[in-house]
């Protein structure tokens, strides 16, 4: 009460928020009123003078910095390069903060010349993905608002129509004066094609230059001139994966970014909210090739799930006779009791059953099946009632599990095909026969391994295969085209060629579809669009459908929503939605209304929230013969023409999921009847087809605008989808600067988010209301019903969002420390040699450690393993430390201060001597080394942290908080992998050596101390030094010749493409990224070198480090 009474005399919050910009509109305006009188050129040359005001602030600090780069690429110093590193930070976020002010005070009079500049470009001629338009917009007054909002970081909520696109142009050009770049992110390519050469018509005009990500090829010098514009357009995911290509790159000026300065994001909740849940990912093929696996267990799955659904239909046969025989006039509780068993078990095989569904409508059906399922969770026996099934489904929590009859039926002949053993239990047993020689122990472990491996592998690709005959539905989750599988956007329904699901469920599905099963593949790199986002210095976003998702906004990324009034009143009435019992019912209903409104020659949009649905109402259509047209992941080529098309009159357009669709509905010659709109009045009067001479004799007549939906475009949505926000965007397209228009939802018992989220509520309604067949329902009780489930299930959304980036943030800081040291290798310097001794120190510490700890008194020192050590791992020779240990040798160090000293001494004088030996070629070197070591670690590790982030959810049986236990154990393999990075860079520099180059027919290369290498025209042939590599004994290295363009510094053991001349095959196969594109071809390795995660040579399926590479292993 006292909130509402606070509201209604302050008003409400974006009112509030909206009366504080008005004073900078006015500023707006008077700038605007002293432009409109100077000359064209005047004008055009307010650019360089806002440019020159922030020079004249901000150039002692920018110089400050460059100064200081520069001179801590030459300090060797790392004390003092630490220092300058602590000062050019601070240096950066005082320009940063300067910039801002500037900005801020140059504000008014920047918008008022844009908006000038768009009055003065009016009729003008321009042309826009080849077609020739007029210019014709300027920006209204709440336009300004909204350009205002966005420049103060905030997003801005704008409704369908209101010019979203014009508005950004205002803080684009504003944040592009400091020369740092701007950018705008759009939901596809053909809107970020559209709006650079659009907009572009104002930003070139004043002088700025605008480029289009999406309209060049990654990873070329176009890519990079784009972003050197000072507007750049784009997608998100060609945004995010130029990032991670920039650091995958072997050369600095390879990269195509510049910095993170600004960014608008348009349709910010589709971007921020719907595409968080899947991150970027940029991968490469995996060694094993197990796609045969997948195609060999599918017929046993398939029958499975045959032989399941005959299983459900006799449980519901014998559920409706127990229903019939308990409704006689005694009743039979004992009858009904045993029908909810059925029911139940029935519904935890195949929920979706058609004659399932049919039978829970009836009166009390549903309520005793939950009463049931109730019992038994309670006494803990449901999983006794699920074994008369093969399998029970969790739809809600989106899992499948088999049950011990599935088991059977799968393998009859041997019941232990699916238990897996307990290796640690097996390995004590082995290791207690004592009859065993060390060999035969060995072989035995390694061949009880093989078996945990091959029956791991079996029991999760049958259990994928499970999923995506039980849980993955064709033409909902995804299409079939061209012989692929293409998974559908379920927020957009648009078709996403190149994502694939991970885990090999996407090979399951294609399994099941019987089309070509493709490899899996391993990531290489990996970011979650709210990683990338959060990196601007600062990020706004525009969209008509915010203020639901306000308080995700505000937690994840810290920004603040602003509802932006509309220029026109909105027209559009909101009717009450219309539910039935069954789904045959409600199509019957929306079938009568479409004929109805089409007949009055009404546009009508059905919103559906899947390709199957818009087809089964296409075809029901097309059998009352009504001509319309549909929208879906399987027509979105035709998507602008339809679009066109579906504001005419009589127009009826079936769309899946219109959100993100980036074009408006324009009301074409006829739509809109009456010049006086009764609606506009905001009262029940009376103008649907009438003049405004006759509005008086109407009311008699009983024509209310309120009661039927009036003219304009009438929205017909099929279900309502599990987001109130996506239900706000498809009313959103009807009602467009000030249309009249309408908007109803059709729903029914069997929906989705109905029988998922509501049932235990709904059953009670129903019994209530006992409503007959095709009766409509119409209740406030039902309509709260369905906004707490929507609710539930955003809440569920935004958990799963929060828990992705709250695993991902994990990543992300051990991320940004490997990009970094990848920056370093990038830039050379010395900031590049201080890093790389720094690594050696510690690798070389870590050696002493083992041999000589700080807790082992002189008489323990390993001295002479130590020497051995340092000789093997590194080519360090220390002639000082003894061949064999004794005490005497031991006290001739002056304790073990002065021992380590000696060693770290001859490291370093080591590490001197051969960047001396490598000359002006020292930077190069030590980068490929460097960027190569790195890349090979990091990919491992992002294989291991995939590996334990799978299995880590265990923990919660533990009593053990999942997300804190994946924090320790990252941090321990991250501090592993820093370990592993320094010990084999410390190895590989030691052992390079620079020769002279030999003469080749295809490219110059050098050999080095270990196996030699034979070379052919193709390059390098599998000569002595390939065979050792793919037995995993790697050559020390090759440094390839400078004079022939070749690499430098790349060691064998690294995957690297080695013969410049090789064509595209040779290379290897493209990276692949999850959104659809293919990444810069990854080269092939020089030699056939196991990896420590790659799979056993031995065909075991184990990883090599576990097979034939664990310590003491039999050599293959």
């Amino acid at each position: 009460m006292i909130k509402q009474v606070v509201t209604n005399f302050l008003g409400t919050k974006f009112e509030r928020d909206v009366r504080k910009i008005q004073p900078i509109v006015d500023q707006i305006l008077a700038h605007e009123e002293r432009l409109s009188d100077i000359s064209e050129e005047q004008l055009q040359a307010q650019t360089e003078k806002f440019r020159a005001v922030i020079r004249k602030r901000t150039q002692a600090l920018e110089d400050e910095i460059t100064q200081l780069k520069e001179t801590k690429k030459r300090t060797e110093s790392a004390l003092e390069r630490e220092r300058m590193a602590l000062r050019i930070g601070q240096l950066e976020r005082e320009l940063q903060e300067t910039t801002q002010e500037l900005l801020d005070e140059l504000l008014p009079e920047a918008y008022a010349t844009v908006r000038e500049a768009c009055r003065r470009l009016l009729d003008r001629e321009i042309v826009v993905r080849g077609h020739t338009t007029e210019w014709d917009m300027v920006p209204y007054d709440v336009q300004l608002i909204g350009g205002i909002v966005l420049h103060q970081g905030k997003i801005a909520e704008m409704a369908t129509g209101e010019g979203k696109t014009l508005v950004a142009t205002l803080p684009l050009y504003l944040n592009a004066l400091p020369g740092r770049g701007a950018h705008l992110v759009t939901v596809n390519d053909y809107l970020a094609r559209r709006d650079s050469e659009w907009m572009g018509t104002v930003f070139e005009y004043l002088g700025l230059t605008v480029g289009c990500i999406d309209a060049t090829e990654p990873s070329t010098p176009e890519r990079r001139a784009a972003y050197e514009c000072d507007i750049a357009y784009g997608t998100n995911n060609e945004f995010g994966f130029d990032y991670l290509r920039d650091n995958m790159v072997h050369r600095l000026e390879d990269r195509v970014q510049r910095g993170h300065n600004y960014v608008i994001i348009d349709e910010v909740d589709s971007v921020l909210i719907d595409e968080a849940r899947t991150p970027l990912i940029i991968s490469g093929p995996v060694g094993r090739e197990d796609n045969r696996r997948y195609a060999e267990y599918n017929a046993q799955v398939s029958s499975l799930a045959r032989k399941q659904a005959r299983i459900v239909s006799g449980l519901v046969a014998e559920a409706e006779e127990l229903l019939e025989g308990a409704e006689g006039e005694d009743g039979n509780p004992e009858g009904l009791y045993e029908m909810g068993k059925k029911v139940l078990l029935a519904h935890r095989g195949m929920p979706k059953n058609k004659k399932l569904a049919k039978l829970l409508q009836e009166p009390g059906v549903r309520r005793m099946m939950q009463r049931v399922e109730a019992d038994y969770m309670r006494e803990k026996r449901l999983h006794e009632l699920e074994e008369a099934l093969l399998y029970s489904m969790d739809e809600k929590g989106h899992q499948v599990h088999l049950t011990d009859q599935g088991l059977d039926v799968l393998s009859p002949d041997d019941h232990e095909a699916f238990v897996v053993p307990d290796l640690s239990q097996v390995f004590h047993e082995i290791d207690k026969e004592e009859s065993l020689s060390a060999d035969e122990k060995r072989a035995k472990i390694a061949q009880a391994e093989r078996a945990y491996a091959e029956k791991s592998e079996k029991i999760h690709i049958i259990h994928q295969l499970l999923k995506a005959y039980t849980l993955f539905e064709r033409d909902t989750d995804y299409v079939v085209e061209n012989g692929q599988v293409i998974i559908v956007d379920e927020f957009t329904g648009r078709k996403m060629p190149g994502r694939r699901w991970s885990d090999g469920l996407h090979q399951a599905v294609e399994a099941k579809e019987t089309v070509t099963v493709r490899g899996e593949t391993q990531t290489l790199a990996t970011i979650t669009i709210q990683n990338y986002f959060r990196m601007y210095e600062k990020l706004a976003g525009m969209t008509g459908t915010a203020e639901t998702e306000e308080s995700e906004f505000h937690e994840i990324y810290g920004l603040e929503v602003v509802v932006i009034p509309t220029n026109r009143p909105v027209r559009r009435i909101d009717l009450d939605d219309v539910i039935y019992k069954t789904k045959r019912e409600k199509y019957a209903a929306l079938l009568d209304e479409i004929e109805r409104l089409h007949a009055r020659g009404l546009p009508i949009l059905v919103g559906t929230t899947s390709v199957d649905t818009s087809e089964t109402v296409s075809r029901m259509l097309r059998r009352r013969g009504i001509r319309h047209n549909v929208l879906n992941a399987k027509y979105h080529e035709r998507e602008a023409e339809i679009v066109a098309e579906a504001g005419r009159p009589g127009a009826v357009t079936i769309a899946t999921n219109m959100a993100g669709r980036g074009t408006d509905i324009k009301l074409g010659p006829g739509v809109v009847k009456c010049r006086v709109c009764a609606i506009e009045e905001q009262q029940p009067s009376f103008g649907q087809l009438y003049e405004e001479s006759d509005l008086g004799q109407l009311e008699a007549q009983g024509f209310a605008c309120y009661d039927d939906p009036p003219c304009g475009l009438v929205i017909l949505g099929t279900e309502r989808h599990d987001s109130r926000r996506i239900d706000r965007q498809l009313r959103g397209r009807s009602g467009r600067q000030g249309d009249p228009g309408a908007s109803r939802f059709f729903l029914s018992l069997e929906d989705d988010l109905m029988r998922l989220f509501m049932a235990e509520r709904l059953a009670k309604i129903m019994d209530r209301l006992g409503a007959d067949e095709g009766e409509v329902i119409t209740h406030p009780l039902v309509t709260r019903a369905i906004e707490r489930a929507q609710k539930r299930v955003e809440m569920m959304n935004f958990d799963a969002r929060k828990r992705l980036l709250e695993y991902d943030d994990v990543m992300n800081q051990q991320r940004e420390v490997v990009y970094d040291l990848r920056l370093f290798a990038l830039e050379g310097g010395e900031d590049l040699k201080g890093e790389i001794w720094e690594m050696i120190r510690h690798a070389v510490l870590s050696r002493v450690d083992e041999y000589v700890p700080e807790s082992r008194h002189e008489e323990n020192w390993d001295l002479a393993g130590l020497k051995n050590r340092l000789l093997i791992d590194f080519f360090l020779h220390c002639p000082e430390l003894p061949d064999e240990n004794s005490l005497d040798a031991a006290l001739t160090w002056s304790g073990r201060d002065g021992l380590v000293d000696y060693v770290v001494e001859k490291a370093h004088s080591t590490f001197q001597r051969k960047v001396e030996e490598f000359a002006d070629q020292a930077d190069r070197i030590l980068s490929y080394i460097f960027l190569f070591t790195v890349d090979e670690k990091w990919k491992d590790h992002l294989y291991d942290l995939d590996q334990l982030k799978a299995g880590i959810y265990f923990r919660a049986w533990g009593q053990k908080d999942p997300l804190i236990e994946y924090k320790r154990e990252a941090y321990d393999m991250f501090i592993d992998l820093m370990s592993d990075i320094q010990s084999t860079l410390a190895d590989r520099l030691f052992k390079a050596q620079m020769m002279v180059p030999q003469p080749m027919r295809t490219a110059q290369v050098t050999r080095v101390s270990g196996p030699t290498l034979d070379t052919t025209d193709e390059g390098y042939a599998p000569g002595a030094a390939a065979v050792a590599a793919r037995r995993g004994f790697a050559p020390t290295g090759v440094v390839a010749s400078a004079e022939a363009g070749a690499i430098t510094g790349v060691p064998l053991s690294t995957r690297t493409a080695v013969a410049s001349g090789a064509t595209r095959a040779e290379r290897g196969s493209p990276l692949l990224t999850n959104r659809g594109e293919q990444s810069p071809t990854k080269p092939l390795s020089a030699g056939e070198r196991v990896g420590r995660n790659d799979p056993c040579p031995c065909g075991s399926g184990l990883k090599y480090k576990k097979c034939h590479g664990r310590p003491g292993a039999p050599p293959l």
